[in-house]
């Protein structure tokens, strides 16, 4: 699910792959403006399923595992917390909840926010399976 939903620099917000075009993709946003648009070969497009986080022990977790940690200890309902509003405290709070091992010196709180609002736009999307389809794959 996660290779479908993608993250484009500058523009806030996710987008859903919807189909490629001559020289770009064409997305949609998911909100309930449903509204399309085309992201450009020049634009920095990179799909959820390609982000990870650095830990302390000098791995990465991915983003999915990340956001599983999410929905389970918030139950799978969105976070109360407003990415923009909150304090770089609260922020960190968040994070450590989810990922207590972070790596402090290389994860910004610009990207816990970042992860906040991703994670809220999901849920509220009806998005929020992040089981990461290539594991399954790999057991069979």
């Amino acid at each position: 699910m996660l290779k479908e939903i993608l993250a484009i620099a500058g523009k806030p917000g996710l987008y859903k792959f919807l189909s490629r075009g001559n020289r770009m993709l064409i997305v949609e946003t998911i909100d309930d403006a449903k509204k399309r648009m085309p992201a450009y070969a020049t634009d920095q497009v990179v799909a959820l399923s390609d982000i990870s986080i650095y830990t302390d022990d000098g791995a990465e977790v991915s983003l999915a595992s990340v956001l599983r940690s999410a929905k389970e200890k918030y139950e799978g309902k969105a976070v109360d917390l407003s990415p923009k509003k909150a304090s770089n405290d609260d922020i960190i709070a968040f994070f450590k909840n989810i990922l207590p091992n972070y790596d402090a010196d290389r994860v910004h709180v610009s990207d816990m926010r970042k992860l906040l609002s991703w994670y809220n736009i999901l849920v509220k999307a009806g998005l929020d399976d992040f089981a990461e389809k290539e594991d399954a794959k790999n057991e069979e």
